[in-house]
């Protein structure tokens, strides 16, 4: 079986996982689970005319790059990115991580308490290191050994109960290996259960760890809910478009200086208290400037992923991982939304990178 004849991990397999969330959400909503009562219709509506955006992205560079090819500058990479340097750069961002651990004085996943503090400026810069190295490291330099660090870091970010940054790693690294190492189709099939197995359990013991919170659903349960009251939250926004009036994109940019956390202003906006809470990929443009915005979002999203993934396609080399670390983190956006300095941090990054090794788009002969 030819599975990759499809490309299970093109710009497009977003769409898909966003109605599949979707079916999640309907399934806590049918379950009533933690007193669910659904959305409004409306909401579904505006769901649609975002991923509707989100293809036209895509469509439009598609056009734009039509018959183009690129040609790479190897020797910067080779020079930025040589084996030493991103080994060394895998080694620091798991180094201050353990840094981090000792800082909070014990490990988060298993407190509520720490875990409220854990996303210090140490842990910032462990993950800003080490995502994208040990990504660049898998993806350029054949070497099994380099799993073990890979394995060293998961751990190490397990640790630190949140979620997201252990689905990023997880997944970032599934797509390098994807486009880069021939896996059987069994294996693939094996880790994205895997993935899901891991997503569950972290999921469940970190708020099972939380002492102010009893819970008593069981782990799947706790995945269906999960979606199911993320998908309330925005059906929330969509009632109350514009009414944070850009703090959230301003909190999430100026997040390295200040404090404030972009998902509390989501719960104290839409639930009326302070909560830390997710609104989708759609929410926080809608809670800021509203419709418009959102469409905005969501066309630029679509066209700049889409770019990206024609630059891995035509060139390999770190451009898979790269792209593997973005797209990692936008399908993780389908639930929490794009309110991580981090995530923009890495995009800039990739830019950059493009833009200084790329030496031109030309038409094709």
């Amino acid at each position: 079986m030819n599975y990759k004849k499809y490309d299970i991990f093109s710009p497009i397999v977003f769409v898909f996982l966003v109605l599949i969330y979707l079916l999640f959400s309907e399934i806590a909503f049918e379950n009533h689970l933690k007193e669910l009562v659904g959305i409004n219709i409306n909401t579904i509506y505006v769901i649609v005319l975002g991923l509707i955006f989100y293809v036209i992205g895509i469509v439009i560079t598609n056009y734009l790059l039509k018959d183009k090819k690129l040609s790479l500058d190897e020797r910067k990479i080779d020079k930025i990115f040589s084996e030493r340097i991103v080994l060394v750069s895998v080694i620091i961002g798991i180094l201050l991580q353990v840094v981090n651990l000792i800082y909070l004085g014990g490990i988060p996943l298993f407190s509520g308490y720490l875990k409220a503090h854990a996303a210090t400026r140490i842990w910032l810069l462990s993950y800003l290191i080490f995502l994208p190295s040990i990504n660049i490291l898998i993806a350029k330099y054949s070497n099994r050994k380099y799993y073990i660090l890979f394995l060293i870091g998961l751990i190490l970010f397990v640790c630190t109960g949140y979620r997201t940054t252990v689905m990023a790693i997880v997944i970032s690294v599934l797509i390098t290996l994807y486009y880069t190492k021939e896996i059987n189709w069994k294996y693939l099939s094996l880790a994205i259960v895997g993935i899901f197995i891991l997503l569950l359990i972290v999921g469940y013991v970190a708020v099972q760890s939380i002492e102010w919170q009893t819970w008593t659903l069981n782990p799947l349960q706790l995945l269906f809910y999960r979606a199911g009251y993320t998908l309330q939250v925005l059906d929330h926004a969509v009632a109350l478009q514009g009414s944070t009036k850009g703090q959230l994109f301003y909190n999430t940019l100026m997040g390295f200086f200040k404090s404030t956390d972009p998902r509390v202003i989501v719960g104290s906006t839409t639930l009326g208290y302070a909560h830390s809470t997710t609104s989708m990929i759609f929410g926080p443009a809608l809670l800021d400037f509203g419709l418009y915005a959102m469409l905005i979002q969501m066309i630029m999203l679509g066209a700049v992923m889409n770019f990206i993934y024609y630059v891995q396609k035509s060139l390999g080399n770190i451009f898979v991982a790269l792209y593997a670390m973005l797209f990692a983190h936008v399908l993780i956006w389908i639930e929490t939304g794009p309110t991580d300095l981090v995530v923009w941090l890495f995009f800039a990054i990739s830019i950059i990178i493009i833009l200084y090794s790329v030496n031109n788009i030309r038409g094709g002969v």
